[in-house]
C-alpha cells in the first residue's frame, strides 16, 4: 500500500472519530510491516484537525527532483 492510500485511510479514521493510537494500532493489526509511524499519523491528524482533507501532498517551492527539458 502507497503513501496516498495510508493517508485516506488515516483521514476515514479521524473523521469516525478515533484517535492516533486507534488508528495505529488498526494498521499494525491489518497491514503488518508497512504501516507509517505513529508521528505521521498524529502530524496528519493535527492537518486534518485544521480543516485539511486533501491527502495530496502540499507544493513546495525550489528546485525539482527531476531535470525540466
Amino acid at each position: 500500500m502507497d503513501q496516498k492510500q495510508f493517508r485516506v485511510l488515516i483521514l476515514r479514521y479521524f473523521l469516525m472519530g478515533k484517535n492516533t493510537t486507534q488508528a495505529k494500532q488498526w494498521f499494525e493489526n491489518c497491514y503488518k510491516g508497512t504501516t507509517p509511524t505513529k508521528t505521521i499519523v498524529k502530524w496528519w491528524f493535527v492537518d486534518f484537525k485544521r480543516d485539511r482533507r486533501a491527502t495530496d501532498d502540499a507544493e513546495r517551492s525550489g528546485r525539482p527532483n527531476e531535470t525540466l527539458r
